[in-house]
This record gives structure tokens, C-alpha cells and sequence, in this order.
């Protein structure tokens, strides 16, 4: 493949809530394909089900892409996120440092332990669509619920005042660039985030509670090896950058999705039991949460894809929304169907040891938000027609920028 022939990389979209046609094509027919990041580096895209399920579960795929001949994704100088060396937060991205880390955290994200949360969730999303609603028709969605549910749930579960979302908001969007940020912006927001949170464990530290927060605390006081301070500070940063953007979006992208086809909405209304697989649906098809389409890795051998060697020394990109949509693994993949069977089996939420440990949580506040929707607004609808809606575009976290409804 001669380097002109090579396509920029994201691709280019129909309309907002569309997958790039180029998707179905790769899967098809070039299932490893190479494509050109923002940075200019070319690495490998993987379209498949299968073989992105291998990529994102194989120990051999490295997520660790702070090393020498890994593609950069972003135009700043560390080449963004994932290429940006890790500050002293040891080994939790790799390896034993990261089962040691998902040992500690893991059992606060369990479906059972989500469960006691639903009232309090429920709560808090009752009473920011009260709000919502006070202020009339038609209502911003993004900043009246989608923004605020997810910051106010995760602040709780760390201790953080809510009313700090706007901060969380413009440390995440500039940690996740990919070419809106200069590379003095991204490191600002890398020590005003860490510094905030380094005061936030010591004010927790003295004044402990019940919370998550003050658990992981305890533990790294206890100093036997289980979480350094450097560790603390990145998995707190990591929490509340991972529950204010992601499911944020989420939440957005749901609603104009069901609602850019009111049968999808009015479905729920008719059986409230088809909120989960809505969910599900939801999140198997959806193109826009993550611009490049899944966290990238890096391979030190060569390794065999679809009947394709992919020599070592190669970055690969896991295209979730492509995998999503594999005829292979999900019959009639592009057709919405909240009693498919084995819709839960997408490739969100990712898969192996680095599977989504908030997935829980994220699923129990889109089941949430959608039921009080459903019951609350049968009436809703977008403001703008599902072609006017737009992207959030120059970060690696992708989503909706304001979705305006009416009831």
C-alpha cells in the first residue's frame, strides 16, 4: 500500500448518529486495514468482531504505547493519552500491577453493589429532570441531565463536590485531544487535575467516610504495596474523568438515537420490560462515543488476523463500532432489536482483563434516565431534525454536542 493510497483516519461521517460507510466496507473487505492518524503516524484498523475481541483480550496487545515505534493519535508533542507516559502511577495499565488494581476495585463495581445504588440514582435524576422541566420547553438534554447525572453519581462515590463538573469537564476534553489542544494546555490540565485531587484524598484523609474514596485511601496509608500515593491520584483522576465523559455521552447519544426513531422510544413506553435490551441495543450501535473507535494497543510479535500477519512493532485499533456491527456475530446487524438475544455481547464495554469495570454503574444510570424518561415524557421529542445533530469533534472522546428536545 503506497503511502498516498493510505485514508485519514477518523473517517467521515453521513450524519451524526450514522457509522462511516468505509466501516462496512474495511470488515468486508480489508478487515486490517492501515489508516493515517492526526499525528500522521499510520497504524493497523481491525474491523472484525473476532478480531477485535482478540486485540482487546490477548495480553499479547499492549495498551502501554508510551514506548518506542508506537503510532501517536494526537498532534501534541506526547501524541495524546495513550502515548503519554504515566507519571509514576506504576504498573495498573499492564500486567500483575493491573489484576492488583482491578482486585482492589472491583468489588464496589459489582451488579449487586450498583443495585443498592439504583434509589440513589434514581433520585438524582428525578430531581435534575425536575429541574429541567421548570424551565420549559424545549430543554437542553446534554447540560440539563446527560452532563450532571453521571458527574453528581461518581462525586459521591469518591467524595468530590458536584459542583465542581465544569472543572472535570475542561481537564478531561484537554487530557482527551486529539488536535483541539496545544501540548502546554494538556500538561496544565494534567497538574491542575492531579493537584486537585491530591487535595481532595488529603482532605478525605482527614476527615474519612463511607465512600470509595476513603476505602482506597486507607489502603494506600496501610503502605503494604497494594496502591502507591502516584496509583491513588491516577485511578481517582481516572474515575472522575471516565464518569463525567463517557457515560455523559452516552446518555445524550441514547436519547437521540431512540428518538431519531420514535418507535424505538414509544416501544419503551408500551413495555418498560425492553429497558434493558434498549440499553444494550444502544450501546451496540452506537458510532460516536469514541472518535477512533476503541483504545488503541501495541504488539511486540507478530501476530495472525483474519489470515493477515501483522508484524511486531505495529499499533492496531480495535473499531468497536465496526465489530458492533459484524453480520458474523450479531444477525441483521444493522436492524435495532431490543429482544435480541445476544445484544450484551458487544464489544462496548471492551473485553478481558481490561473490560470496563464501571460498566455496572453505566448501564444501571442509561437503564435509569431511560425509564424516567419513559415515564415521565412519553411526549418527548428533538427539537432538530436527527441530520442537524453534530459531533463533538478534535478529542479522542467523541459524542453529541447539544441535544435539544421538546415534551
Amino acid at each position: 500500500m503506497t503511502a498516498d493510497a493510505i485514508p485519514d483516519f477518523p473517517f467521515d461521517r453521513p450524519t451524526a448518529l450514522e457509522p462511516p460507510p468505509q466501516l462496512a466496507d474495511l470488515r468486508e473487505k480489508c478487515p486490517v486495514a492501515h489508516v493515517r492518524l492526526p499525528s500522521g503516524d499510520v497504524a493497523a484498523l481491525v474491523t472484525r468482531y473476532d478480531d477485535a475481541r482478540a486485540v482487546m483480550a490477548d495480553p499479547r496487545f499492549s495498551r502501554n504505547l508510551a514506548r518506542e515505534g508506537a503510532a501517536r493519535l494526537s498532534t501534541t508533542e506526547d501524541g495524546g493519552l495513550f502515548n503519554r507516559r504515566k507519571d509514576g502511577a506504576g504498573d495498573i495499565g499492564e500486567g500483575e500491577g493491573h489484576m492488583r488494581w482491578r482486585r482492589l476495585l472491583s468489588r464496589w463495581f459489582t451488579a449487586r453493589k450498583m443495585e443498592v445504588w439504583r434509589p440513589r440514582v434514581q433520585a438524582m435524576a428525578e430531581d435534575l429532570l425536575d429541574s429541567m422541566l421548570a424551565k420549559g420547553s424545549p430543554g437542553n438534554l446534554s447540560s440539563g441531565l446527560a452532563l450532571p447525572l453521571p458527574v453528581r453519581v461518581i462525586c459521591a462515590l469518591v467524595g468530590a463536590p458536584s459542583s465542581d463538573q465544569d472543572k472535570f469537564a475542561h481537564w478531561s476534553r484537554t487530557m482527551l485531544t486529539l488536535t483541539r489542544n496545544t501540548q502546554e494546555e494538556v500538561d496544565t490540565a494534567y497538574r491542575e487535575f492531579n493537584a486537585y485531587v491530591s487535595d481532595l484524598i488529603d482532605r478525605n484523609r482527614a476527615d474519612p467516610g463511607d465512600d470509595l474514596l476513603s476505602e482506597l485511601t486507607q489502603i494506600t496509608d496501610a503502605e503494604d504495596g497494594r496502591l502507591s500515593q502516584d496509583e491513588l491520584i491516577a485511578t481517582v483522576r481516572g474515575l472522575l474523568l471516565a464518569g463525567h465523559e463517557t457515560t455523559s455521552n452516552m446518555i445524550a447519544i441514547m436519547t437521540a438515537m431512540l428518538l431519531s426513531d420514535r418507535q424505538r422510544y414509544e416501544a419503551v413506553i408500551d413495555d418498560p420490560d425492553l429497558i434493558p435490551g434498549t440499553v444494550e441495543e444502544v450501546l451496540r450501535l452506537d458510532s460516536t462515543l469514541s472518535a477512533i473507535g476503541g483504545v488503541p494497543r501495541f504488539i511486540t510479535e507478530d501476530v495472525e488476523l483474519s489470515e493477515i500477519t501483522v508484524p511486531a512493532g505495529s499499533t492496531l485499533i480495535p473499531n468497536i463500532p465496526a465489530a458492533n456491527r459484524d453480520p458474523a456475530k450479531f444477525a441483521d446487524p444493522d436492524r435495532f432489536d431490543p429482544r435480541r438475544e445476544n445484544s450484551s455481547q458487544h464489544l462496548t464495554f471492551g473485553a478481558g482483563r481490561h473490560y470496563c469495570l464501571g460498566q455496572p454503574l453505566a448501564r444501571l444510570e442509561l437503564q435509569v434516565v431511560l425509564g424516567l424518561l419513559a415515564r415521565r415524557l412519553p411526549g418527548l421529542r428533538l427539537r432538530d431534525d436527527p441530520a442537524e445533530l453534530r459531533l463533538r469533534t478534535g478529542g479522542l472522546s467523541g459524542g453529541l454536542q447539544d441535544v435539544w428536545v421538546t415534551w
